[in-house]
């Protein structure tokens, strides 16, 4: 008796827990529970703890509401220019209505991707393969707006469209290689031919200008050189007349006579004699006279007078070399200071301890020696 007791008590505690089972449903956290009496949808259990009637009520399915990423395999495309690509996509979607999604229809993942594969064969099959590969966003616009609108009768929002690649059969890689190729080669060509064009240019420019100055600089030194060879013509004038208004000074204060003249006269007949050809030679006839008039005071020479006094002394113009006025050049203003510094400096030099004598006639005082050249002085000085 004992024993049956303690089997029934068994299966009563059993039977609670089977019961209690049945009875407590624990959904978690992002799911929806489905829950059918007798084959027909009864409710939606939200997540936690949940009471259903056992036996009569039933969980069948547990729907996921996170947002979803599903990968699909590549499929071939053809293009509107009649090449074949693959593509492969990746869907992010979402269950909005875990009932329209669990009745609705029976797999919605294979639908989303078959839905995918037909909407990017009719986008990609409207476009050239260059439209393809460049026109990304249009096409996951274009999907995401097609699935949304077809998934949201099956309680699914498509989030986003993205696709993963685009793979053009080998040999359009290989075309594509060639022209990326040529392409670049096209542009270092340019670029090259533009470096040497500037090159080109500079190189002119640079010559022009080096040709301009070379110029500028052959006309400053021709004009300066034509300055410098004006200014020692001047100066070369300037000291012949100074040197011959010195010999003649010297002359006319030496106050010459003709024993003088024929000794004069007598040291240049070696110099007519020199010479090998010279066979006959030519007296002048004032060298007679001059020998004449070296034994007799009597005879004077032709064209010689006794008294050899100048009667007025000659005037050759001032000492000091002048250079041409006028000219506001500052380096020819100070060429023209150094060259007279020059010449003051050599006189001084020349003539230690004596003043130059005066150009003025009406600055001698009457302390002063007479001028040699003055008729009114006497011939002794």
């Amino acid at each position: 008796m004992p024993t049956a007791l303690l089997v029934l008590f068994l299966l009563v505690v059993l039977f609670v827990v089977v019961l209690l089972a049945k009875t407590v449903r624990i959904v978690p956290q992002a799911r929806a529970g489905i829950v059918e009496r007798f084959g027909k949808y009864k409710q939606t259990l939200p997540a936690g703890l949940n009471i259903v009637v056992p036996f009569i009520d039933k969980v069948r399915y547990l729907i996921d509401l996170r947002e979803q990423v599903v990968s699909f395999p590549p499929q071939p495309v053809i293009t509107e220019d009649n090449l074949v690509v693959s593509i492969d996509t990746v869907i992010y979607f979402q269950v909005t209505d875990p009932v329209a999604a669990t009745y609705e229809i029976a797999n919605y993942i294979q639908a989303v991707e078959q839905l995918t594969m037909t909407t990017l064969r009719n986008i990609v099959g409207g476009m050239d393969l260059e439209q393809t590969l460049t026109s990304r966003e249009e096409i996951n616009n274009g999907l995401r707006g097609v699935l949304d609108e077809a998934t949201g009768k099956w309680g699914i929002r498509v989030n986003r469209v993205e696709i993963k690649g685009i793979d053009p059969p080998p040999s359009i890689k290989d075309a594509m290689e060639k022209q990326m190729r040529a392409d670049r080669d096209k542009r270092a060509l340019i670029l090259s031919a533009e470096g040497q064009r500037q090159s080109a240019i500079l190189t002119a420019e640079g010559n022009k200008q080096s040709q301009i100055l070379n110029a500028e600089g052959d006309r400053e030194s021709q004009i300066l050189r034509a300055q410098a060879d004006r200014e020692a013509a001047i100066l070369r004038a300037q000291g012949e007349g100074q040197a011959i208004q010195t010999v003649f000074q010297a002359i006319h204060d030496g106050q010459p006579n003709q024993s003088l003249l024929a000794y004069q006269y007598l040291q240049m007949m070696p110099k007519i004699a020199e010479g090998d050809a010279n066979k006959v030679w030519v007296i002048p006839s004032e060298i007679t006279k001059a020998l004449e008039g070296l034994g007799s005071s009597i005879h004077e020479v032709a064209g010689i007078p006794r008294d050899a006094t100048p009667r007025k002394r000659v005037d050759m113009g001032p000492s000091e070399p002048q250079l041409p006025r006028g000219s506001d050049d500052p380096e020819t203003r100070a060429t023209s200071e150094a060259v007279q510094q020059a010449i003051a400096a050599a006189e001084s030099a020349a003539n230690p301890g004596k003043s130059l004598p005066s150009s003025d006639p009406s600055t001698d005082t009457g302390g002063g020696p007479a001028d040699p050249l003055d008729p009114g002085a006497p011939a002794g000085q």
